[in-house]
């Protein structure tokens, strides 16, 4: 996570399971009306998000920000597409990178970040269904040997 980021709100861990993330980007987001109260309350949700570039600009399809509960008519559509804030530079090389085919663009992180809520974009290229057995076999084997070394200091 980036220096300095603050209260992390919602994480997408299915993206670490599903994709190798390569790379990693920050970016602000365009919110409207209730929607940082929203956020702020933690009702958010990353699962099925991702990313696309349109005519220069980046936007988040799919993400999940539930109604605020005090905010009557003028709340907000759950789930509207969201511009994300990027510089020029950055969305570039993206456009560059995501026209490689098997590449990515899956939000890892919502966190808020000096009062702003902040999105941890993840450059990321899909894992075939032997590579997730082998993360999975990696992952147990790690939480046996510690499993293994906290029973034996029990000892």
């Amino acid at each position: 996570m980036p220096k300095g980021a603050g209260k992390v709100i919602a994480q997408n861990k299915k993206a670490y399971h599903d994709y190798f993330v390569e790379d990693t980007y920050e970016s602000g987001i365009v919110l409207q009306g209730t929607e940082i109260k929203a956020i702020r309350a933690g009702r958010v949700n990353l699962k099925d998000s991702y990313a696309q570039i349109k005519g220069g600009e980046v936007f988040l399809v799919g993400m999940h920000i539930s109604p605020y509960e005090q905010g009557n008519r003028y709340n907000h559509d759950p789930e509207r597409t969201r511009k994300l804030l990027l510089h020029k530079k950055e969305i570039d090389k993206l456009t560059g990178e995501t026209k490689v085919t098997g590449y990515s663009l899956v939000p890892l992180k919502l966190y808020l970040k000096n009062g702003y809520a902040k999105v941890l974009l993840g450059l990321a290229k899909g894992k075939k269904n032997y590579d997730k057995r082998e993360a999975l076999k990696q992952k147990e084997a790690k939480r046996d040997i510690e499993r293994a070394f906290r029973d034996r200091q029990k000892m």
